[in-house]
C-alpha cells in the first residue's frame, strides 16, 4: 500500500470521528462542560487531520483543493473575523475567550478549518456516504441513551454530567430538540429516497419514532416547523415525481411516512387545547408534564437583538465591537424595557440565534461577510440541486445541502452551541467536496518535479504541520487550567482554592480566573480578620498582604477585559468590603469602580444601589438618596432600592417617610414575609421592635 493513501487514510479516519463523535463526545467523570468537552475533541482531531493530510502530500507531491467561490466566502468571514478581534480593544477576549468559546475567531476559524477538511477529505462519494452512515449511527446512540435518562432516570448525577432530566451530552435542551429534528430528517431522507433494504427503512422508522417522541418531551415549537417543513417538501417531491412516471415504469412508494410527519408537526404548530381529568392542558405539555420537564431557556428577542446589532452599527459601524462580545453589546445598548421585566440584571452571552449573534458584534463587514456566504450557499446548493434532478439524481448532494441548510435556519433562530454550528460547516464542507469531485472543478498543485514551486510548497507545508501542533499544544494548556479552577470551586479549604486558582492562572489567564482569584483571597481576608484572639504581627502583615493581593487580583480582572461590567462590580464590591475594615479611602473607590460598572451597563439600576450604599457607608447621605433616585429613575418599581430609602430615613429618624418607602415596596411584592414584618415594626415604632426588626436590604453608616 501507497505511504500516501496510509496517511490520507488516518487523515480520514480523524476528521471522520470528530463530525461524527461531535453530538455524543463527552468527559464523564471530570465535570467538564459539555461545550469545553466538544471543543477539545474539535481541535485535537482537526489537528490529527491537518498533520496526516499534510505529511500525505510530502509523499506523493500533489495538492488538490476544491475550487469553490463558496469555501472563498467562508475565508472571507474568518479575515473579517480576524480584524475585528485584533481592533476590538480587548483582542484577547475577541480571539479566544474564556475556553475557545462559541463566536471567538478561533473558534470560527476552527469551524471553517472543518469546513475546508471536510471539503478535501471527504469529496469521495463512498467517504461522504460513510459520515452520512456514522452521523446517523451516533444520532440513533443519542436517541437511545437520552431517552433512557428521561424516562428511566435511575441516576440523576449519571458520570457527573447530567445533574437533571433536561441534562444532555450534547449541550442546551432546546438545541437537543433541533439535533433530534437534524436527525428526523436524516432518517426521512434515508427511508424516502436511498434504496435501502425494507428491515433497514422499519429499523429506521422505529429510530424516526422514538425522536419524534424525544422531541414532543422538549416541547421546542421551532422544531416542529423545520419538520414539518421539510417532510411537506419531501410530500410534494414525491407524489409529482409518481405522477411524471411513464405508464409501464415502477412508481415508486406513496411517502406515507412524510405524510405522517407533516400531520403531527400541524398538530403540534395548531397546539389545540385538551381537556383531561386533571383539567385542560395544551397538547404540546401533556409529556412535558408527565414527565415533570419544563424547557425555561430565555434569550433576548430577534427584534431586542436586531435593536442591539443597530446601536452597534451606529458606534462601531464597520468592524463592531469585536467577536465574542455580545454580553458585552447586550449590557452596553439593551433595551430600556428590559428594566421591565425579571430579566432586568440577566447577563446574555448570546442574542435570538447564533448567526444573528455573531453578526451584531462584527460590524458591517461581518453582515456582509455572512451574508455572501449564506447567499452563496443557498445559490449553490439550488443549482446542485436541479442540476442533479435533471441529470441523474444524486442523493448524497441533495441530503448534505438539505441537511445543512436546517442547520443554517436552526442557527438563525437560535443560538444551539457548538455541535449545531459544527455539523453545518462540515456538512457544507461535505457538499462542497461533492460537486467539486471532477477535475475541471479543482485547483491541483504538482511539486515535486518543480524545485520552485518544490521549495515554497514544503515550506507551506511544513508551516502547517509546525502551526497545528504549535496550536494543538496551546490548547492542551489552556484546557489543562480547567481542571484547577475546577478544583477551586470544589475546595473545602481556603489553602487549597489558593494553590488551585494560582495553577490555573499560570497556564492561562482570563478575568474569570483573576475574579476567582480576588475572591479566594478576599475569603482568606475574612477568615483573618474574624479571628477570635488580637492579631499578632505576622497576623497584620499576612493580612496587609493579602489585602493587596485581593485589589491586584480585581484590578488585573478590570485591565484584562476592562468592557467587562463584571470585572468593575467586583472591584467595587471588594473596595466596599474592605472600606468597612477601616481602610481609608475605600468607599471612595468603590463609588468609582462601581460608576465604571454601570458605564458599562448604564441601564442596570443595581449599581446606581451600589454606589449609595457605598456612599452611605462613607457618611455622605446626600449623594446615596440621590444615588437611589436614579435607580428608581431608571426602574420604578426596583424593591431594594425603596427599602434603601426607608432605611436611609430611619437613620436620619424620619420614620414617616420610612414608613411610606417601605409601604411602596410592599406594594410591589405584596407577599414578602421580611418585608411585612419590617413594616409592621415601623408602624410600631418602639426601640425594641425598630432595632430587633432586620430589614430585607441592610446599609452601613461610617
Amino acid at each position: 500500500m501507497n505511504n500516501s493513501n496510509i496517511f490520507d487514510r488516518l487523515s480520514f479516519v480523524s476528521l471522520f470521528l470528530v463530525v461524527v463523535l461531535l453530538p455524543i463526545f463527552c468527559l464523564p467523570f471530570t465535570n467538564f462542560p459539555i461545550e469545553i468537552s466538544k471543543g477539545l475533541l474539535l481541535v485535537v482531531g482537526l489537528a490529527a487531520c491537518i498533520i496526516f493530510w499534510a505529511i500525505a502530500r510530502f509523499i506523493d507531491g500533489k495538492v488538490i483543493f476544491p475550487k469553490s467561490y463558496l469555501l472563498a466566502s467562508g475565508f472571507g468571514i474568518v479575515l473579517v473575523f480576524l480584524l475585528s478581534a485584533l481592533f476590538s480593544g480587548t483582542p484577547q477576549v475577541s480571539l479566544f475567550g474564556t475556553m475557545f468559546d462559541v463566536g471567538s475567531f478561533y473558534f470560527i476559524f476552527s469551524a471553517f478549518l472543518l469546513m475546508l477538511c471536510s471539503s478535501v477529505v471527504f469529496r469521495n462519494p463512498k467517504r461522504a456516504k460513510m459520515v452520512l452512515l456514522g452521523t446517523i449511527l451516533s444520532s440513533a446512540v443519542l436517541l437511545v441513551f437520552q431517552i433512557v435518562h428521561l424516562f428511566f432516570p435511575a441516576n440523576t448525577n449519571l458520570w457527573g454530567i447530567l445533574a437533571d432530566k433536561t441534562s444532555n451530552i450534547l449541550g442546551s435542551w432546546s438545541a437537543l430538540g433541533l439535533f433530534a429534528g437534524f436527525s428526523g430528517l436524516i432518517f426521512l431522507l434515508m427511508i424516502e429516497f436511498f434504496p435501502i433494504s425494507k428491515m433497514e427503512k422499519i429499523l429506521l422508522g422505529i429510530f424516526l419514532f422514538l425522536l419524534l417522541l424525544l422531541t414532543t418531551a422538549i416541547n421546542f415549537s421551532l422544531v416542529w416547523i423545520l419538520l414539518g417543513i421539510s417532510s411537506l417538501v419531501i410530500f410534494v417531491y414525491k407524489v409529482s415525481i409518481n405522477f411524471q412516471i411513464n405508464e409501464g415504469e415502477e412508481k415508486k412508494h406513496f411517502p406515507i411516512i412524510s405524510l405522517v410527519i407533516m400531520m403531527i408537526s400541524l398538530l403540534f404548530f395548531l397546539n389545540p387545547l385538551i381537556s383531561l381529568p386533571k383539567g385542560p392542558i395544551y397538547f404540546d405539555n401533556i409529556i412535558p408534564s408527565y414527565l415533570g420537564v419544563q424547557n425555561t431557556e430565555v434569550n433576548p428577542t430577534f427584534p431586542a437583538t436586531m435593536s442591539v446589532t443597530g446601536r452597534v452599527l451606529v458606534h462601531h459601524p464597520i468592524l463592531g465591537i469585536g467577536p465574542n462580545k455580545f454580553a458585552t453589546a447586550w449590557a452596553m445598548y439593551k433595551p430600556s424595557a428590559i428594566n421591565n421585566t425579571q430579566f432586568w440584571d440577566t447577563s446574555f452571552d448570546s442574542g435570538s440565534g447564533l448567526l444573528p449573534t455573531l453578526a451584531s458584534t462584527t460590524g458591517g463587514l461581518g453582515i456582509l461577510s455572512l451574508l455572501v456566504f449564506l447567499v452563496l450557499f443557498l445559490i449553490t446548493g439550488t443549482k446542485s440541486v436541479f442540476s442533479s434532478i435533471k441529470n441523474g439524481v444524486n442523493w448524497e448532494k441533495i441530503t448534505f445541502f438539505v441537511l445543512s441548510l436546517y442547520l443554517f435556519v436552526s442557527l438563525f433562530f437560535y443560538s444551539s452551541g457548538s455541535v449545531m454550528f459544527l455539523l453545518a460547516f462540515a456538512f457544507t464542507g461535505t457538499f462542497v467536496g461533492l460537486i467539486t469531485s471532477s477535475p475541471d472543478k479543482e485547483i491541483s498543485v504538482l511539486f515535486l518535479n518543480d524545485h520552485r514551486k518544490s521549495f515554497f510548497s514544503i515550506l507551506a507545508l511544513i508551516f502547517i504541520i509546525i502551526f497545528s501542533v504549535a496550536g494543538l499544544f496551546k490548547y492542551i494548556e489552556r484546557f489543562s487550567s480547567i481542571s484547577y479552577f475546577g478544583k477551586t470551586i470544589q475546595a473545602s479549604t481556603v489553602p487549597v482554592a489558593e494553590d488551585s486558582i494560582n495553577k490555573a492562572l499560570s497556564l492561562y489567564v482570563n478575568d474569570l480566573y483573576l475574579r476567582t482569584y480576588a475572591q479566594v483571597y478576599l475569603l482568606d481576608l475574612n477568615s483573618i480578620v474574624k479571628k477570635s484572639t488580637p492579631l499578632s504581627d505576622a497576623d497584620k502583615a499576612n493580612l496587609q498582604t493579602t489585602l493587596d493581593l485581593v485589589v491586584k487580583g480585581a484590578q488585573a480582572a478590570v485591565s484584562f477585559n476592562p468592557s467587562n461590567y463584571l470585572n468593575s462590580q467586583l472591584l467595587g464590591s471588594i473596595y466596599q468590603e474592605i472600606g468597612s475594615l477601616g481602610v481609608k479611602d475605600s468607599y471612595s473607590k468603590a463609588v468609582s469602580a462601581y460608576q465604571d460598572a454601570s458605564n458599562l451597563n448604564p441601564l442596570n439600576p443595581g449599581f446606581k444601589l451600589a454606589m449609595g450604599n457605598a456612599a452611605f457607608s462613607d457618611g455622605k447621605v446626600q449623594d446615596a438618596k440621590d444615588y437611589a433616585n436614579a435607580a428608581l429613575s431608571l426602574k420604578p418599581d426596583y424593591v431594594d432600592a425603596y427599602i434603601f430609602l426607608s432605611q436611609v430615613a430611619l437613620s436620619e429618624n424620619d420614620n414617616t417617610s420610612a414608613l411610606n418607602y417601605a409601604q411602596t415596596a410592599l406594594s410591589i411584592t405584596p407577599n414578602d414575609p421580611n418585608l411585612i414584618k419590617y413594616v409592621q415594626s415601623l408602624k410600631n415604632p418602639t426601640s425594641s421592635s425598630t432595632k430587633s426588626t432586620s430589614a430585607p436590604v441592610t446599609t452601613k453608616k461610617k
